[in-house]
């Protein structure tokens, strides 16, 4: 670009502003949709012979199915429909003022397609690049003047997904992030600047998620259907991990996993699984395919297994460790509700179910440190929510007949009872803290704002609480708690907290609060 990059291009609201897209799948189809119904004039181009014209068909349907259900006013329609025109050839976008690349995900397919764009395009012209994990510094190399090449990142679907990242590399011009900023929020989005890091926001963040996930059934802690059952229930996620990894696919969220890991150079934190990796070669990836961690029907309807049925066995009394007053009270309560007495005691008497309440830690080191019978001991995570789902984590030798107990007392009032495999963290707790950390240290490295990231995970993921928010309502204490019993007891590196994290424990701060 020239000292004036911007000079000659119109205001993102002008009718004269001539977008191009490049790329005309499910994502280009929901950009142009989104840029013409705002105003702009669309070129659209694919080099797959006939995919752009297909392209806008089905978006000239999907305008008059939502004319047709009132969602979208018919002169409005059919002025949007006006405005977008397909491209034979990539020199039909000559005198496009932006051009937006929704290409396949592949760094040398980019690099040439901007290559043959800068030919073609006038000098001012904004290059945008919608890729979601390739760095926007390696595309922009490939050109004379990467000062005008930005990210662009947006979400399928487009149109309801209503988050942009806009992400500068190294070179691009701040009047270009500038630009695409304000022509994200005209779009309707909420647009978000992001560093030019592996994963920029939301595909960073969202390792914590997935991979941890996959952590957990590598540890043989749980089952699959366990394992959702409980991240939905009890931390409130609409999906759990496998059931979104079977959504998005396999050989989709797989890659990213690896990729993503060897852009930061083997960070333990953003570690994959070898299940996933194997899954991928079998060709078990999900809905698509009808058979991913679950089995689909002919209908795609996920095929599940009956839970176990409720146990009657109660037991006679429950001593409850104290070390956690504040979790101690939360179990208390549904143990009164079941009307098994509480033992009032130091020590357990010889019949007692004993209950620990661990956090980041398991019920074997909990009953270790506090001298019990392990084959009476189970623990509870009293941490998350326990109205629909109560989590029992046994100790390798908690005895079947107190095992029994324990589902039976916890799933007396109504609530689902899952039994886990001792376990570090149990389930909800290692992977919010994980999710916790992993955003802090997307804060600690300056890649976005505080509270740019918890709008992007809200908006991009839709986690029930943006992670830095979360880890304040859980107390940024209590994450610490988990992640350096986690670390000590795992050893790896993985959960070793962010300082962003530590500093704001240990000051009492919110893990919003930006430094000056």
């Amino acid at each position: 670009m020239q000292a004036s990059p911007l000079s000659s291009l119109p205001g993102v609201d002008s009718p004269d502003l001539v977008l191009a897209v490049v790329g005309c799948g499910i994502m280009g189809r929901g950009i142009v949709q989104i840029a013409a119904l705002a105003g702009a004039q669309v070129r659209m181009f694919d080099a797959r012979a006939g995919a752009a014209a297909a392209s806008r068909d089905g978006l000239l349907q999907t305008f008059a199915m939502l004319s047709e259900k009132g969602r979208l006013d018919p002169a409005r329609a059919d002025s949007a429909a006006a405005r977008i025109t397909v491209c034979d050839s990539l020199e039909g976008l000559g005198g496009s003022h932006v051009v937006i690349e929704a290409v396949v995900e592949d760094l040398e397919v980019k690099k040439d397609l901007f290559k043959r764009l800068e030919s073609v395009v006038g000098p001012n012209a904004i290059l945008a690049t919608n890729t979601s994990s390739l760095q926007v510094t390696s595309i922009a190399a490939a050109v004379s003047h990467p000062e005008r090449v930005g990210g662009f990142h947006f979400f399928n679907p487009v149109p309801l997904m209503k988050l942009v990242e806009v992400i500068g590399g190294l070179r691009t011009d701040p009047a270009v992030v500038d630009y695409l900023q304000a022509l994200g929020r005209h779009w309707g989005h909420t647009a978000v600047r992001a560093k030019d890091t592996p994963g920029f926001i939301v595909n960073h963040a969202g390792r914590g998620f997935t991979t941890e996930g996959m952590r957990v059934l590598y540890a043989n802690v749980t089952d699959v259907q366990t394992l959702d059952n409980i991240l939905r229930d009890c931390a409130g996620f609409k999906l759990g991990p496998c059931e979104l990894m079977d959504l998005t696919g396999v050989d989709v969220s797989h890659p990213v996993m690896e990729s993503i890991f060897h852009q930061y150079y083997e960070e333990p934190r953003f570690r994959p699984q070898p299940l996933t990796r194997s899954m991928m070669n079998a060709g078990l990836l999900g809905r698509k395919t009808s058979h991913g961690f679950y089995r689909y029907d002919s209908d795609k309807k996920k095929i599940t297994t009956p839970e176990e049925a409720p146990s009657n066995l109660l037991p006679s009394s429950v001593w409850l460790s104290r070390a956690r007053p504040e979790l101690a009270a939360r179990v208390a309560a549904l143990i009164s509700a079941a009307g098994v007495p509480i033992e009032d005691s130091d020590r357990p008497s010889a019949s007692a179910l004993c209950v620990v309440t661990p956090l980041g830690d398991d019920a074997t080191l909990c009953c270790v440190h506090e001298d019990l019978d392990g084959s009476r001991t189970i623990g509870v995570d009293a941490l998350f929510d326990m109205s629909r789902r109560r989590v029992v984590m046994t100790t390798p030798a908690t005895s079947e007949e107190y095992r029994e107990m324990a589902r039976g007392l916890f799933g007396v009032n109504g609530g689902h009872v899952s039994v886990i495999r001792d376990s570090t963290g149990l389930v909800c707790q290692r992977v919010v803290a994980h999710i916790v950390n992993v955003a802090c240290e997307i804060a600690q490295q300056g890649i976005a704002e505080p509270a740019d990231i918890d709008n992007a995970v809200k908006l991009g993921l839709g986690y029930p609480q943006g992670p830095l928010a979360w880890g304040d309502l859980l107390g940024a204490r209590t994450v610490l708690t988990i992640l350096e019993n986690l670390d000590r007891q795992n050893g790896d590196g993985r959960y070793r907290p962010s300082a962003w994290l530590q500093r704001r424990a240990l000051l009492g701060l919110s893990l919003l609060k930006q430094e000056g």
